[in-house]
């Protein structure tokens, strides 16, 4: 029981960071939700930075296992890369949800140290992985790889935080394809 709580606890976590942030989850809520008392967290997560790093951690954990899956799957670099929007997405579809690490990013300067350490993780996964896709598909030599990476984040990161703010998962769609009709993302 006590691994289920914990896991309920980071599925809840997770779900209430994505719609209100770091400063938006509530320990009680989170512990009613689970069916646990809020003291029964504190067996799990020390405190509430404990908690949130943890989520973070998983979050990059699983979206870094998502990026090797699409890697894997096709083994073609530019279907990888068409595919990437889709994590984002992913969110989008949730709830009209952020990407956490949208959401932390956004509150980076008052976060704990331990969680700003994971937000840093989650960007960097995925710029590496962009990059090493760019390089691959031989859209970009090792040299100019990680700017464009960093470009493609921040765009796909940018296309989701507007549509949320317009509750339309259709401008998100169209954002995605503008940046395949410019050539930051392979068509």
């Amino acid at each position: 029981m006590s691994g289920n709580a914990r896991e309920a606890i980071l599925a809840a976590g997770r779900l209430s960071a994505q719609a209100h942030g770091y400063g938006g989850l509530n320990l009680r809520e989170l512990a009613a939700e689970v069916g646990i008392k809020a003291a029964s967290i504190y067996h799990h997560f020390p405190s509430k930075a404990n908690l949130a790093a943890a989520i973070a951690e998983r979050y990059w954990q699983d979206t870094k296992a998502w990026l090797e899956d699409v890697a894997d799957t096709g083994r073609d670099p530019k279907a990888s890369l068409r595919r990437y929007p889709e994590t984002f997405r992913m969110s989008l579809e949730n709830g009209n949800r952020l990407c956490l690490g949208s959401f932390l990013g956004a509150e980076y300067d008052d976060l704990p140290e331990q969680v700003r350490t994971e937000v840093q993780i989650f960007a960097d996964i995925n710029v590496a992985w962009l990059a090493k896709q760019l390089v691959h598909a031989g859209l970009t030599d090792d040299t100019s790889s990680e700017a464009r990476a960093r470009a493609i984040f921040a765009a796909v990161a940018g296309a989701q935080l507007l549509a949320r703010s317009r509750s339309d998962i259709d401008l998100f769609d169209a954002m995605i394809e503008s940046y395949r009709v410019a050539g930051l993302l392979p068509a």
